[in-house]
């Protein structure tokens, strides 16, 4: 049986390394303390480790890689991660640079080994969204059991390894900041290994998973805000790199940033972000927590300009703050929130930061922090957490810690007066005093600070009830209830903060993409974001890994899709009950799986005849036809084109009072190549609202028409009937 190594056995070895590069000054000598290494590794056995375990998941390759046969003849770095881990997102950067500087081609593989903390990060539809949503181009293994793991006695996330062409053990580096040692390591192997004729350029078999997939109209939307005197609302469009301003229709008013990512200020049209997360607005100023660039961004909508509050854009590791804004460093914030700080109401922003673990004021106006000194307009300051990653609470707000938060919730009000906080790592929700900084447990975790891994989905009180990685709060000023997007279990919970009872509101904890008909049977897929409209009457949700926005109606405990419809939608006044023209291309959303698909009967028709269908669609009872969002029907005849050419292939729905007509003229020519007999697919997109106002939904219906065409030609008119009546 072979035997095999662990990391256990490079430390006696790397240790003397980096104090030895510790001393060194100049890259001459550093990259010589490197090859000594190398050499007196190469003189003893190979520091050989386990292959990957056959039958495991991959992405991004056209097929499983084995240390023994594709990557034999590399550098391999193996980048033990788990997706929800900030600093493994952190080391991103430098795998990408490193990617950047060396090809497969010139000997270098990176090699994404995922390793999961949380039950929900083992399933394979979770880290391929997470390669999406982090972009990630290098192959990545799901070792969902962390075989490798163990076997290599990996201690923390993230970790890196890197491997000889031998699959022999180099060097490993332990938590994120070693991007130049990086370098120097994976460098100075390709060169050693290179020079005695071992690095091979072979390709590796890399496809990229984000190929293969269709655009959808959001990419894993993170946050969702909602300005309660204009209606508006702000998505952090996060995987496409913009924030959106919409209507409570859907119709977008306003697009800032994107499709790539960048730090730009200036105008609306020329501002770039990196995967925003966070967002708040109050009346026409945005405020944004732009992630991966580590900034706080406003976009003010009067004046249509961005500008940078806080951040250089670099990630920072001050654990303290107190500079101006643009002058002090941050790192990863994911949320933000608009409260008061011992000045004008609104006077503060509360920042989420994720990436040292803490709760941080960027100051709007001059105010004042809890058993703090005054600050100053545009000072941003550290108000709560150590900076260490635990889960401790504790009345004086600089000894309190958290773990991850990433979500904000102000109550400001009395008897609350806190600060609502999602600490996703600790899975709990916890409070912050607004009055003099003491933090609390409010649910989830449990009493050991230290104990990162007290998960779970029960429904209960206080450290009693489990939560799974919760990354969004809402509060409910109305009702004094929180909501909580409970994001690795899939559910929305609500909280009573005053008993700690914390139940399930919607979700099933499958993470799916399904409506109703009531919250019970509704499904989510790793919800980020949430906040509270219309009065309390309805919760928007970011649905992340759906890539929608959907709506909870809290009245009548109904699920939608909120739409999302962008200004190249042909307004609604240029629709008619009878289309023959031909309409100008339309983006048309995806059908959601929930959609009904109806199979009609086989249709009898001959070339030279006339399709008539004839549309009757009927709303659910108390809703009404959205104006501001026009509703349309499109015709699709997958796999021959031909039949719909220079045809009408969409148009608009204005009135479901009589049924709509749409013709299609089946062509004289019949291509002798076109195959089996085609099957036309009409879809409708409508657009309702409740009649006295307040939510409003999607409602998507396909009709699927098999033809059974005829060879001789005829003439005339074939009629169809499509029927269908939506319900709530």
């Amino acid at each position: 049986m072979a035997s095999y190594s662990s990391l256990t056995a490079l430390i006696p070895a790397q240790s003397q390394l980096d104090y030895a590069l510790e001393d060194a000054t100049t890259d001459e000598e550093k990259e010589s303390l490197v090859y000594q290494y190398l050499n007196k590794l190469d003189d003893k056995d190979d520091f050989k480790i386990p292959d990957f375990e056959p039958g495991l998941e991959w992405l991004n390759t056209e097929g499983p890689l084995s240390l023994a046969k594709e990557l034999a003849g590399k550098v391999v770095v193996l980048d033990f991660f788990t997706y929800c881990c900030i600093n493994c997102m952190h080391i991103l950067p430098d795998l990408h640079k490193l990617e950047q500087k060396h090809s497969v081609k010139d000997g270098l593989v990176v090699v994404g080994v995922h390793s999961a903390k949380f039950p929900n990060e083992r399933v394979l539809a979770a880290v391929r969204a997470a390669v999406l949503r982090y972009d990630i181009s290098h192959p990545v293994v799901n070792d969902g059991e962390a075989r490798l793991w163990h076997e290599l006695e990996v201690a923390c996330w993230p970790t890196l390894v890197l491997l000889g062409p031998r699959g022999n053990l180099l060097f490993s580096l332990v938590g994120e900041g070693h991007g130049p040692r990086l370098e120097l390591f994976a460098r100075a192997a390709l060169k050693h290994y290179g020079a005695q004729g071992l690095i091979k350029d072979h390709a590796v078999g890399i496809r990229l998973y984000r190929d293969s997939l269709p655009t959808t109209v959001l990419s894993f939307p993170g946050k969702v805000a909602v300005d309660e005197t204009s209606k508006r609302l702000v998505i952090a469009d996060t995987g496409h790199h913009r924030v959106l301003v919409v209507a409570s229709t859907g119709q977008v008013l306003c697009q800032v940033g994107g499709p790539v990512s960048g730090w730009k200020d200036g105008g609306l049209s020329e501002a770039l972000f990196s995967s925003p997360q966070g967002v708040a607005i109050r009346g026409d100023m945005v405020y944004v927590a732009d992630t991966e660039n580590h900034l706080i961004r406003k976009i003010d909508l009067s004046e249509g300009k961005v500008t940078t509050l806080a951040g250089t854009g670099v990630q920072g590791t001050d654990k303290e703050g107190g500079a101006m804004g643009p002058q002090q460093p941050i790192s990863s914030p994911w949320d933000v929130a608009l409260g008061t700080a011992g000045g004008v109401e609104g006077g503060v922003l509360w920042i989420a930061m994720a990436g040292t673990h803490q709760i941080w004021a960027l100051f709007l106006e001059d105010g004042k922090l809890p058993k703090g000194s005054d600050s100053k307009k545009g000072t941003c300051i550290r108000f709560a957490g150590s900076g260490n990653e635990e889960n401790r609470n504790n009345s004086y707000p600089h000894k309190a810690s958290f773990a991850q938060p990433s979500g904000l919730a102000p109550a400001p009000a009395e008897p609350w007066g806190c600060l609502f906080i999602a600490d996703s790592e600790s899975s709990t929700v916890r409070s912050l005093a607004l009055k003099d900084g003491a933090v609390k447990l409010v649910v989830g975790g449990e009493r050991d600070p230290m104990n990162l891994f007290a998960f779970g989905d029960t429904d209960g009180k206080g450290v009693d009830a489990k939560l799974q990685h919760p990354l969004g709060v809402a509060w409910n000023a109305g009702a004094n209830l929180l909501y909580v997007a409970d994001s690795y279990n899939h559910k929305i919970k609500v909280l009573d903060p005053k008993s700690k009872q914390c139940r399930t509101l919607a979700g099933t904890g499958e993470s799916s993409d399904t409506l109703g008909p009531g919250f019970a049977e509704s499904t989510f897929n790793e919800p980020g974001g949430l906040c509270v409209g219309d009065g309390g009457k309805l919760l928007y949700v970011a649905d992340t890994n759906n890539h929608q926005i959907k709506v909870l109606d809290l009245q009548t405990q109904t699920v939608s899709v909120l739409p999302i419809l962008s200004g190249d939608v042909p307004d609604a006044a240029s629709s008619s009950t009878t289309t023959t023209a031909v309409a100008p291309p339309r983006k048309t959303p995806k059908l959601p799986k929930s959609a009904p698909v109806l199979e009609m009967h086989p249709l009898a028709v001959a070339p030279g005849q006339t399709i008539s269908m004839e549309l009757s669609l009927a709303l659910p009872e108390g809703t009404k036809l959205t104006e501001e969002a026009p509703s349309f029907w499109s015709l699709s005849a997958e796999g021959n084109d031909w039949l719909l050419q220079s045809q009408a292939v969409t148009g608009d729905i204005s009135d479901l009072s009589q049924p709509l007509s749409v013709r299609v003229d089946v062509p004289v020519a019949v291509p002798t190549t076109s195959g089996p007999d085609p099957t036309l697919t009409l879809t409708a997109w409508v657009y309702c609202c409740l009649s006295e106002g307040g939510a409003c939904m999607m409602k998507p219906v396909a009709f699927r028409v098999p033809l059974r065409l005829d060879s001789a030609p005829q003439e005339g008119s074939v009629p169809v009937t499509l029927a269908h009546a939506f319900q709530k």
